[in-house]
């Protein structure tokens, strides 16, 4: 059974049961949802992307990833931070 044939197969069982116009709202909302996900999505892509692409403004090191003593990674002192 491909995935086609299971679709189709959850939308007749959802048609006698629920009936034509519930499936039919059902499917709108559903529509409208994945729409909704798909925009915010979108969006968050975008905005990470500009964050990643953000160039540091003055060229020094940003040593966020130190919590106690020196920079041993970017060998920065704990002084000049």
């Amino acid at each position: 059974m491909g995935f086609g044939m299971e679709i189709l197969f959850v939308l007749m069982l959802g048609l006698l049961i629920l009936g034509p116009k519930r499936l039919h709202t059902i499917l709108a909302h559903a529509v409208r949802a994945k729409a909704e996900l798909e925009n915010a999505t979108r969006g968050l892509r975008s905005q990470l992307a500009a964050e990643l692409n953000a160039a540091p403004g003055s060229g020094k090191n940003d040593c966020s990833h130190v919590l106690v003593g020196d920079c041993e990674l970017c060998s920065t002192p704990k002084s000049a931070q």
